[in-house]
C-alpha cells in the first residue's frame, strides 16, 4: 500500500480508482462491509483501491480537545488499511481550504479531476464539504453528471444497535472491551514507544512503562487490567490511563505496571490490550496513599487473570 499525504499528491495515483471516504475511526464493523467492498469493486473493475481519510479529523479541526475521543490515531489507521489490502491510503490534511471548500468542488475536484473515481462508496450517513452541506443525495447526482456510480451502503446493527465510532466510545468509556472487541472485529488496543518519565513508581515497587496516547483525547480513563505484548513477549499487568492528578501530571499518557517482566523496555513498541476496567483515576491526598490503591489494584487484577 502507497501512503499519500496531502490533496497535491493525488494525481500520483494510478487512475482509474474505486475508493471509499471518511474519518473510518475505529475500522469496525460498519466500516470493514465499506471497505471490503471496495476492495472486491476494485478487483472486478481492474481499478486502483483507494481509502481516503483526514489528519485532523474535521472535528478535531473544529472543537480541538473538547471534540470525540478517537479510538485510533492516524498510525493505526494506516496499519489497518493496508491489511485489508489497500492499493493506496491519501490521507488528507483538513484545514480552512478543506472545510470551506463547496461540496460541488469537492467533488469536482478532489474525486473527479484527481482521483478520477468510477465508483465511490460511503456511509449512509456521510457528510461533506462546507458546514458539512454535501449529501449522498448530491454525491449520487454529480455522480450520473460526472460519469461515477455511488454506493450507499446501510448501517450494519448489533443488538438492534447501529455499530458506530460513537456507539463505541461509549461502550469504551464503561469499560466494556468483550463488547467493544465485538464491535470492532479486533481487541482494544494502545500501542507506543516506551519512554523514559519520572521514574516515581520504582521507589514505591511498582515500575511503569510509560506510553503516549498518540490522541488528543483518550475514549478511556481509569485503571485497567491489560495484556502486553513486544515482539514474541507477553506480559500481564495493570494499567494507568489519564493525568495522574496526584503527581501533578501535565499530559494524557499510559503508563502500565508489568507482572514478571525483568527487560528493559525504553525505546520498545509495546501493544497494550485492555481487559477489565478496575476503577477510575483519582487524586490520592498523598504518594503512601496512591502506593497502597496500587497494591490493591495489582492483586485485583492478580486475581482476575
Amino acid at each position: 500500500m502507497i501512503l499519500l499525504r496531502g490533496s497535491n499528491k493525488l494525481t500520483r495515483i494510478h487512475r482509474p480508482t474505486v475508493a471509499t471516504i471518511g474519518n473510518f475511526d475505529g475500522f469496525h464493523l460498519g466500516h470493514q462491509e465499506i471497505i471490503s467492498f471496495v476492495i472486491n469493486e476494485s478487483m472486478q473493475q481492474k481499478a486502483k483501491s483507494v481509502l481516503i481519510s483526514f489528519e485532523p479529523t474535521p472535528k478535531e479541526f473544529f472543537c480541538g480537545s473538547k471534540g470525540p475521543a478517537r479510538i485510533y490515531p492516524i498510525r493505526k489507521k494506516i496499519e489497518l488499511a493496508r491489511e485489508f489490502g489497500y492499493d493506496y491510503f491519501a490521507c488528507l490534511h483538513f484545514n480552512q481550504l478543506l472545510a470551506t471548500m463547496p461540496p460541488v468542488d469537492f467533488v469536482q475536484k478532489i474525486l473527479h479531476d484527481s482521483l478520477n473515481v468510477k465508483t465511490l462508496v460511503v456511509g449512509y450517513d456521510f457528510k461533506f464539504g462546507h458546514h458539512g452541506s454535501g449529501t449522498t443525495d448530491l454525491l449520487c447526482s454529480m455522480g450520473k453528471k460526472l460519469g461515477f456510480q455511488v454506493h450507499v451502503k446501510n448501517p450494519i446493527l448489533h443488538k438492534n444497535m447501529r455499530v458506530s465510532s460513537t456507539l463505541i466510545r461509549e461502550k469504551l468509556s464503561q469499560g466494556a472491551f468483550a463488547e467493544v472487541a465485538t464491535l470492532l472485529g479486533r481487541p482494544f488496543e494502545i500501542s507506543g514507544r516506551v519512554f523514559h518519565g519520572d521514574k516515581k513508581g520504582r521507589t514505591i515497587g511498582f515500575p511503569t512503562a510509560n506510553i503516549l496516547i498518540g490522541r488528543k483525547v483518550s475514549p478511556i480513563n481509569g485503571v485497567f487490567t491489560v495484556s502486553v505484548s513486544q515482539k514474541n513477549n507477553k506480559w500481564q499487568g495493570v494499567a494507568n490511563v489519564g493525568n495522574r492528578p496526584t503527581v501533578n501530571g501535565k499530559r494524557q499518557q499510559l503508563e502500565v505496571h508489568l507482572f514478571n517482566c525483568q527487560q528493559d523496555l525504553y525505546g520498545k513498541r509495546l501493544v497494550v490490550e485492555f481487559h477489565t476496567k478496575l476503577r477510575d483515576e483519582i487524586k490520592f491526598p498523598s504518594f503512601e496513599a496512591l502506593k497502597h490503591q496500587i497494591s490493591i489494584d495489582v492483586t485485583k487484577a492478580q486475581q482476575i487473570f
